[in-house]
């Protein structure tokens, strides 16, 4: 059995190579490759964009009588990703760039624009001089010129650098947190005394409202109102109480009135030298023994029966009122 890997072959004693029949293919044969878009296009045919490094399965193939300095030049073949036209560009050694054949339009590029201005002037300035001995000096002036400057500009930027290196930045956060820290502690502070302000405020309120209200308790009561010397006062304030008429006061009238009920109250004299209950008079009209009226008035000699009547009507106001 043979090895699975070898490093020599077996070639025959009588092995001739130029025996062996030689393939030809065609010289603008086909090959698909695998490629990015090297530059950003549009295509013409649809209007789709297709940007720098988009990936395509392409067809390459090598130009015929195009060779720069001996270098073959090849052609790619790609498809649109939306309407699948073809487009096609090939290789420009020369500028080491690609060139668009057809299909698509290149996009404007602001940095190859630039590095074609900057050739054409670098190209200006090297035919001036070969020629003018005095623009070479005029060069040499300008650029040494020139380079002072940006010496000049370095060293600046090198001291704003030394100066910023002197900057201690973690004592720079440390004194900044340090100073929020204490205007922190500031603000609670005074939050602090503001609020005891306001609780001793509150507590000296509540103080007075209570030593006023002690004092209007120990304040004295005021004296109850003194009695009326005259007993008869009262009947004469006391409200009229209506009531119904009878049917004979209708016909012949009221036999009492007030005048008349005053003139029979007599105030009750004592007497110290008497002594025995016979002596007292007997108790009047209107004389008011524990809240009660007293007995109408006895009948006395030559008094009508009408006059008791009107009499003992008007005791019945009299103990009413009262």
């Amino acid at each position: 059995m043979s090895e699975r890997k070898v490093l020599n072959k077996y070639y025959p004693p009588d092995f001739d190579p130029s025996k062996i029949p030689k393939l030809k293919l065609p010289k603008d044969r086909q090959y698909v490759v695998r490629l990015m878009a090297p530059f950003n296009m549009r295509c013409k045919t649809c209007g789709e964009y297709i940007y720098k490094g988009k990936k395509f399965n392409a067809r390459k193939e090598t130009v015929q009588n195009e060779v720069y300095l001996g270098l073959p030049i090849f052609r790619f073949y790609i498809k649109c990703t939306r309407c699948l036209a073809e487009i096609t560009f090939k290789t420009d050694p020369e500028n080491t760039d690609y060139t668009m054949e057809h299909g698509a339009t290149r996009n404007f590029q602001a940095e190859k624009l630039l590095e074609e201005e900057e050739k054409r002037v670098q190209k200006e300035r090297e035919d001036e001089e070969l020629n003018n001995p005095m623009k070479v000096l005029e060069n040499r002036t300008k650029d040494s010129k020139l380079e002072m400057e940006v010496l000049e500009n370095l060293q600046e930027l090198k001291d704003l650098n030394q100066r910023q290196a002197h900057v201690d930045f973690e004592a720079m956060l440390r004194q900044h947190r340090l100073s929020e820290e204490e205007r922190q502690k500031q603000e609670q502070e005074e939050d602090e005394r503001e609020t005891a302000a306001l609780v001793e405020q509150a507590r000296k309120r509540r103080l007075l409202e209570d030593s006023d209200s002690e004092e209007d308790a120990a304040a004295p009561a005021p004296p109850p109102p003194t009695l009326r010397p005259k007993p008869t006062a009262i009947l004469d304030e006391a409200p009229k109480v209506k009531r119904k008429a009878e049917s004979w006061e209708r016909s012949v009238g009221t036999l009492g009135s007030r005048p008349q009920l005053s003139g029979l109250v007599v105030v009750k004299k004592t007497d110290l030298n008497c002594s025995t209950p016979q002596d007292q008079p007997a108790p009047t009209l209107g004389t008011v023994k524990n809240g009660k009226a007293a007995d109408p008035a006895p009948r006395t000699p030559g008094t009508s029966s009408l006059s008791q009547l009107g009499a003992y009507s008007d005791s019945e106001d009299s103990s009413s009122s009262n």
